[in-house]
Parts: C-alpha cells; structure tokens; sequence
C-alpha cells in the first residue's frame, strides 16, 4: 500500500512505531523496520554513547529504514544530529517542534524531519518551517495528550497544511488505518500497540497489566507532573492525586533522588530542568521535581517492573487489546485488514 509516508520514509507500509521512552529501543525498531514498517529509537533516555550503540545495534540487525526520536531542547541535540547524519538514519522524528535551523541543517544532511503535533497550529508552524511531514497526536495517545479527538483533529490537521500528516491516537488494526487514509493521512502511527508486541523489551509482568485493562482503566491526570498526562490508573497515580501538598513534595524528593542517582545529573540540573518544563504553567514544586524526574518513574515500570514504583504511559487502546503478536505477524495483520476493509467498502458501489 504506496502512500506519501511509504514514499518519503522509503518503507512498505504506511505505520509508524512511535519513539517511545524506555520502550522503543533497538529490539522493537529492528523489529517493526524488518516488517516494513517505520520504527523510531526513543533517544530522550539514552545517553549519546547509548544512542551511539543503538543505532549501531539497529544498523546490525535490519538493513530497512528507521527514525531516531529526539528532544530539541536537551544541551546535547547538536551532537545527537550529527550521529543521526553519520549513521544514515532516515528519519528523524520530535516530540516538540524543532527549530527552523535545526530542520534546515537535518534536510540538507538528507534526513526526513518528521515532528509530532498536538494541535493545528502546531503543525500550520512546522510546516512552514520546511518539515516533511507531521505526525498528529489525538487525545485517545498515551503519554503527554491534548483534549481533542483524533476525529477531529486530524481533518483540521489535513485540511490545514500540504505536507503528509501521519495520524496517532487510538490506532491499533487495519481498520483504523483505512479510517485514517479516509480522512486524508497518509498512514498511522502506533505506540501501546507496540508496546505490547513480544519484540518489545517491557517486563512480561507489566504487559499483564496492560492486557487486563480495560478502557475505563485508561485515565488521563494531571498529578504526576502537572500537565495532561494519559496512562493506566494505578495505586500509586491514585495515591499521587490523593496526595496533599507536603506528602507530594515527600514523594516526589524521594523519585528525584533515585532519578539523580540513575542519571548523575545534580539537584541543581534536576531543578533546572523541572523549572523548564514549568515556564508558562502553574506547577506545585512538588510537580516540578515530578515533571523532571517522569523518566524516572517511567523506567521504573517498563524496564525494572515496578509497577507499584512507576507510571505506565498508555493510549486507549490498552482496552481493546488483548495479545502479543511479533512486530512481523502485527504488521502483517494490520495490512491483511486494511486491503479486506477496503474491499469491502469497494463492493459498496
């Protein structure tokens, strides 16, 4: 199925395996890359040697394109976009908009620049900017989401720029994919669906817990770092929104002191950074030493399986799955659904 996406990130398929930190590293993107599918590194948790290895490791294990996610504000981005120009990756994807210089300097290198949007707008300025493509988030997306619906979003986002847009939020078969090729994307993209593959590194304890939730169990809460934030509900979001003030501060001194001690950064970077993330909202100080050290409590779930200890960042989808195919047989099944949707709709006529 040859879409704008298939022809601008040069794979088979038109589905994109989202940058997800501590998820997407190099075992799931070699994986969904194998499959004709667009797989992106989450390179916000790793360090540039790290980054270095797995871009390496992806290099060594399939010969198919594949993306590196980036943060535009980490002190090191520079860096980060010259290993992804000398390692010959495809594309380079951001969770917030980069900047027109950083966008010029990754299409001259050859790299396909395809950032992720929540809103209208967001796309009309990185269009202009000269990126390729946007990747549009609905609210039904894990992690960090807006209010608005993929159904709605996603024709304004259509109708608003010239430019592929790739639709995200509550996909998940072949179903949606056709659904999204209606509204005018050029293919979807997918994080917990990936999530819950067995290419995919997470503890096998915590994509239990991802395959008994059900839709109801999927919650969107502003407690853990003071901004929208769509995960499953658990005993420690519960107790986080239950939290008064002091108990939050006590909780969250406690997660920052394990994120400094993974991360070596000191408190005063640990601060900078939460007060960073904070310019322009009303955070608790408790919810900036949150919002600083959420990888933190992310990795605590998917990559120690402390799900009593961590968050799990996770679309709605979560309800409506229900097994752990191989990234090959996903893809594969994605496909076979989407060219027996259309039929179907063909014979309509």
């Amino acid at each position: 199925m040859e879409t704008a996406l298939t022809r601008l990130a040069g794979v088979r398929h038109p589905i994109v395996q989202t940058g997800m930190g501590w998820v997407a590293g190099p075992r799931l993107v070699s994986a969904t890359a194998a499959a004709g599918a667009l797989g992106i590194l989450a390179s916000a948790t790793m360090t540039l040697d790290q980054l270095r290895a797995a871009i390496a490791e992806v290099r060594c294990r399939t010969d198919a394109p594949f993306g590196v996610n980036l943060r535009t504000d980490a002190a090191d981005a520079g860096d980060r976009v010259r290993l992804i120009i000398d390692g010959g990756v495809r594309v380079a994807s951001f969770a917030l908009a980069p900047s027109p210089g950083l966008i010029a300097e990754l299409k001259e290198a050859g790299v396909v620049v395809i950032p992720s949007v929540g809103a209208r707008r967001h796309a009309e300025k990185v269009a202009a900017w000269g990126a390729d493509a946007v990747i549009v988030q609905g609210g039904e997306g894990g992690g960090h989401t807006g209010e608005v619906a993929t159904s709605v979003l996603l024709p304004q986002v259509v109708d608003a720029v010239r430019i592929p847009v790739v639709a995200a939020g509550g996909f998940f078969d072949g179903r949606g994919l056709v659904a999204a090729l209606a509204y005018g994307a050029a293919g979807v993209a997918m994080g917990t669906r990936f999530l819950l593959t067995s290419d995919s590194t997470v503890p096998d304890a915590v994509k239990a817990r991802y395959l008994a939730a059900t839709v109801r169990d999927v919650t969107v809460t502003r407690a853990v770092d003071g901004l929208p934030h769509r995960m499953l509900r658990t005993d420690l979001v519960a107790a986080l929104e239950r939290s008064g003030r002091a108990r939050s501060l006590l909780h969250a001194i406690r997660r920052a002191a394990g994120f400094r001690k993974l991360s070596g950064l000191t408190w005063r970077q640990i601060v900078r950074e939460g007060l960073a993330l904070r310019h322009g909202k009303e955070l608790s100080w408790s919810q900036v030493l949150l919002a600083a050290n959420t990888p933190m409590l992310l990795r605590s779930a998917m990559v120690d399986g402390r799900t009593d200890l961590g968050v799990m960042a996770s679309g709605q989808v979560a309800g409506v799955i229900d097994d752990l195919p191989s990234c090959a047989e996903l893809v594969a099944r994605i496909m076979k659904e989407a060219e027996e949707t259309r039929d179907r709709l063909m014979a309509l006529k």
